[in-house]
């Protein structure tokens, strides 16, 4: 049966509001849905004005860099201070890119000169160590400074079932580290589906649920419960032709990778850790999210979501498919968790979808990107305020970051709060991190280890996806200077 979805102007009209109003539309049991959805306050509070962006913007105090900086040590600042500056400067970023790509510099005497500067720089201002006991340490230093820490094994693609159980092995031993830090300083262990499932079944398995989003007769026998993973504006231009089933081997392959998740899965039950799915782009995202729906029906209980999922707002379908799934979520009495983000595979997404004569699915400007993150994010906070689920909110935006926090305060989540957690990246948006902190959230740093040349395609993709984003780092630039003056007036006088 196909996915029934909602109307576009139905979706569109979920925007970022201080309050919840019943949505005008003239499908009239649509937009009751919508309603049942978003949560009305009681009719004799009066509704607040929504925040202007000036109000929002004084919610958080980021300001004061002494007190955001008070558990950095200045060792720590002066290396971030250096590396931000560096990634500032696009003709420095070309060259570390070079450096860290050419086949001419990955052999002998000249691979590891790349490779110790490369470690002494971008991998230990972005990374947590070369291992998990590395990782621990560095989880250790940031729980001291008041955050949290997500726990990310370095790995990525894997394209044999060999190298999908050694990284298997590498995941379930990051759930063990975790259960051997100090309790809460853990928030999530991360992992990546390309990692314990090989790639080439990944895109067959997002080719044949793209074709049967196309044709709601196409039987796939394996196929098991899972949310809605389309909508109605969803990109399908990956399979233009009807696939072929599965062989008996990608079927046996298949079983492999479902066993190996839900052995990860139960054994963060066990630890009750919660389980992060990280996101792609979309030529395998469908496959990716139907492991990860399928594995939260069977494992998310009660009110704790131990598998959590992430949506790309940059993606032009993410609302609606957000919407989608938290609808099918509630009527089968499952609490899923979200992990919101605005997407790092923006180039490799317009490339694709170009190579197939289509538009990009990505949105056609920043500021819609911003808005559609704006919009789940108040969406979901509304949902998990008196209700089952829980959010994860990935910005490094600080318009954004002062916007859900003031939405957070205004419906009763403003203090520690189990339900919801800001995150940002380590060694990115330090002062939106620890500002966030202060005013009383819960807040992670995402933080993968592993050898340095494992974690090089995540390297490589801080640089190149995310250029502008350390090019606006300037915030965060300041704030670390200004600090490092006054601790160097402080010595001196």
């Amino acid at each position: 049966m196909a996915t029934r979805v909602v109307p576009q102007k139905i979706i569109k009209n979920l925007r970022y509001k201080t309050t919840t109003k019943p949505l005008n539309a003239s499908h009239p049991s649509a937009a009751a849905t919508v309603a049942s959805l978003l949560e009305k306050q009681p009719a004799t509070t009066p509704p607040p004005p929504p925040p202007s962006s000036q109000q929002s913007a004084s919610f958080l105090d980021l300001n004061d860099a002494e007190r955001l900086f008070s558990a950095v040590p200045t060792s720590t600042l002066l290396r971030s201070s250096a590396v931000l500056h560096a990634t500032a400067i696009g003709p420095v970023v070309d060259v570390g890119i070079w450096a860290m790509q050419s086949k001419l510099l990955q052999m002998g005497i000249m691979k590891d000169a790349v490779m110790a500067v490369t470690k002494r720089t971008f991998y230990e201002h972005f990374c947590a160590g070369e291992d998990a006991v590395a990782a621990g340490r560095s989880i250790r230093s940031v729980n001291e400074a008041g955050l949290r820490g997500m726990l990310v094994y370095g790995v990525e693609d894997a394209h044999d079932n060999e190298g999908c159980n050694r990284n298997l092995n590498g995941f379930l031993h990051t759930v063990d580290v975790s259960k051997s830090l100090p309790p809460s300083s853990v928030s999530f262990v991360i992992v990546k589906i390309t990692a314990i499932c090989p790639m080439a079944l990944l895109e067959r398995i997002s080719d044949l649920l793209r074709w049967q989003q196309k044709d709601s007769s196409f039987n796939l026998p394996w196929k098991q419960d899972s949310l809605p993973i389309f909508s109605e504006s969803s990109p399908l231009y990956h399979t233009p032709n009807k696939p072929e089933p599965l062989t008996q081997q990608e079927e046996h392959d298949l079983n492999l990778a479902n066993q190996r998740l839900q052995q990860l899965c139960q054994k963060c039950v066990e630890a009750n850790m919660p389980l992060l799915v990280d996101a792609e782009h979309t030529t395998v995202q469908p496959a990716i999210d139907y492991f990860t729906y399928s594995s939260a029906i069977m494992h998310n209980k009660d009110d704790n979501p131990i598998v959590f999922g992430t949506i790309q707002t940059y993606l032009k379908d993410a609302k609606e498919r957000l919407f989608l799934a938290t609808q099918a979520a509630d009527k089968i009495g499952i609490p899923m968790g979200f992990k919101l983000v605005r997407g790092a595979y923006m180039s490799t997404e317009s490339k694709i979808a170009e190579s197939f004569g289509y538009g990009s699915p990505i949105h056609d400007s920043i500021e819609d990107t911003h808005n559609c993150f704006n919009d789940c994010s108040a969406f979901l906070l509304e949902k998990i305020a008196d209700g089952k689920g829980s959010l994860v909110l990935a910005t490094h935006n600080i318009e954004s970051g002062n916007l859900a926090a003031a939405k957070a305060y205004e419906i009763g989540m403003g203090k520690v709060n189990h339900k919801l957690e800001f995150a940002q990246l380590c060694g990115m948006s330090d002062a939106l991190s620890f500002g966030l902190s202060n005013a009383g959230f819960r807040v992670s740093k995402y933080m993968p280890f592993g050898p340095v040349e494992m974690v090089m395609p995540y390297l490589l993709r801080r640089a190149e996806e995310n250029r502008g984003l350390l090019a606006a780092s300037g915030f965060d630039r300041q704030l670390i200077r200004k600090e490092l003056g006054r601790r160097l007036k402080a010595s001196i006088f």
